[in-house]
């Protein structure tokens, strides 16, 4: 970059200053080089492809390749593609006035052309910052060659005088306006193929046909596309000579590990400073938000080809925190630790952020919201306790005996989703040896946290069929599992009996 840029206005000035223009392509390699030798990474918000992904997008940079971000939804490809302008200089100079980004050196418009061949070394120059370098499309049906490329101007050719053939009556389309510059297609299937075909003749021949008239115009463009691979069978296709001239094909995934998971969710969630210093959010809770949306990529009940996206993650922990908040509000409680009964707020965040299968819409989406939610719990409680199935296989002594004991004499718990906490905790404590379970398992464990793992062992033992738990108006009930047989069936025949009234 020049220094003083700014005091620079003219052609002439530019080349005394020195100034040697690059192609945009070559321009991005050659501030990843200098990013690269520092150790810079430009992609420092994209969380676990940096062994993956965030090589391979580097690797086409230093090529100079248009590239295709290629996964399901969810997966970070626009906000990769919009990270990118960090490898653009951050100011370029143009002609002044330009459509389409003239380069005073090399102008490829009628414009830019002739202000140049008119005014020589007093050319006007204009500098342009990285952002207005970046033009971003959302591809969808409805979209036309005059929106990208662009159309005759019949008022400008009228006021003009001009033919139809005339560059000069021509209002550009958003490719050309993005010349020297980087221009996004998100989800490049929806776009119906002849528009395809019109972006493959500005990729292989660098012209535009605009209404029947060829021009000319060698685009300095760096194209990235993205794309969902169910869309190659929902909606429509890449045509075969586009997709060839895409030079990298990159494969997006969604995160491997619950540790990056829960980086995405903690760097995307929007909390309020309310919600951030009133509600404890221990780590237990964060553990379950993400194995949700796990065992959603692996359920039987999800469309696997549509993918799980990281927002469901984000939104459900967003609903956790503010089912814990309106909570705190109700019982004007001054502090909230949020609680596994908490998480009947995240059912509307899982439902509109999964696709089902036929078996799933069998069971409705409110019911799989549930069943995942119940797996994600019954994963974790292995971890953290001793897992039931091992301890009868192995026919060691059993650490819930007497808890499931205090249930199997007819003893049972409401817990209701907004109790106070004071009611909470009591209520709790009326199961025998509970907490010293929780303490022997877990002895570091703060009092608000300690009273979580009480709720999630009872949770647990449910998963593991050692309890019953059905749900009830405003919360959970929790009964011996031969009891809660039971009761499960004379709510259905109460039920049956209500169907023919």
């Amino acid at each position: 970059m020049i220094k003083n840029f700014e005091k620079i206005e003219t052609l002439g000035q530019l080349k005394e200053a020195g100034y040697k223009p690059l192609s945009v392509k070559d321009e991005m390699r050659k501030n990843l080089i200098e990013l690269l030798s520092r150790k810079t990474d430009s992609f420092s918000t994209i969380i676990g492809y940096s062994e993956t992904v965030i090589p391979d997008i580097q690797t086409a940079i230093l090529s100079r390749h248009n590239i295709i971000l290629l996964g399901l939804r969810g997966q970070a490809k626009t906000k990769i593609a919009r990270l990118m302008i960090n490898m653009l200089d951050e100011y370029i100079p143009v002609i002044k006035d330009s459509e389409i980004n003239d380069d005073p050196f090399h102008p490829i418009s009628r414009y830019g052309k002739d202000t140049v061949e008119k005014s020589g070394d007093d050319t006007p120059v204009e500098w342009l910052d990285r952002e207005s370098r970046y033009t971003e499309k959302l591809a969808t049906p409805d979209v036309t060659i005059a929106d990208l490329i662009g159309d005759v101007d019949p008022i400008k050719a009228a006021s003009l005088k001009l033919h139809y053939s005339d560059e000069r009556v021509i209002h550009f389309g958003l490719i050309p306006r993005s010349h020297r510059g980087i221009f996004v297609i998100n989800e490049l299937p929806d776009l119906q193929a002849r528009i395809q075909v019109a972006l493959f003749n500005i990729l292989q021949e660098k012209d535009i046909q605009i209404r029947g008239f060829k021009i000319r115009l060698p685009l300095d463009v760096q194209f990235v596309f993205t794309a969902n691979p169910e869309d190659y069978t929902n909606r429509g296709s890449i045509v075969t000579p586009l997709k060839d001239r895409i030079d990298s094909q990159i494969l997006t995934h969604y995160p491997k590990t619950i540790e990056d998971s829960k980086s995405i969710t903690r760097q995307e969630a929007k909390l309020t400073n309310d919600q951030q210093s009133k509600i404890v959010i221990p780590e237990l809770v964060k553990d379950i938000v993400e194995q949700i949306a796990f065992e959603a990529r692996q359920s039987e009940y999800v469309d696997h080809k549509s993918g799980v996206s990281a927002r469901l993650t984000i939104s459900a922990f967003e609903n956790l925190v503010s089912t814990a908040e309106r909570r705190m509000l109700i019982n004007n409680e001054e502090k909230a630790y949020i609680r596994i009964s908490d998480f009947t707020g995240v059912i509307q965040s899982i439902t509109g952020k999964i696709e089902l299968v036929y078996e799933g819409e069998l069971e409705g989406p409110a019911k799989v919201a549930q069943i995942l939610i119940s797996k994600a719990v019954r994963n974790l409680f292995s971890q953290l306790f001793p897992s039931p199935e091992k301890i009868k296989k192995k026919h060691l002594g059993n650490p819930y005996q007497e808890i499931t004991s205090w249930f199997s004499k007819g003893n049972y718990i409401d817990l209701l989703g907004e109790y106070p906490n004071h009611k909470y905790i009591e209520t709790l404590k009326t199961v025998p040896s509970l907490e010293n379970l929780i303490i022997k398992n877990h002895p570091s464990l703060m009092n608000g946290e300690k009273y979580l793992y009480m709720e999630f062992l009872l949770h647990g033992l449910a998963e593991y069929s050692l309890l019953s738990k059905h749900h009830i108006e405003h919360g959970t009930q929790f009964k011996d599992m031969l009891s809660g047989m039971f009761t499960v069936q004379d709510e259905d025949e109460y039920n049956d009996e209500e169907s023919f009234t």
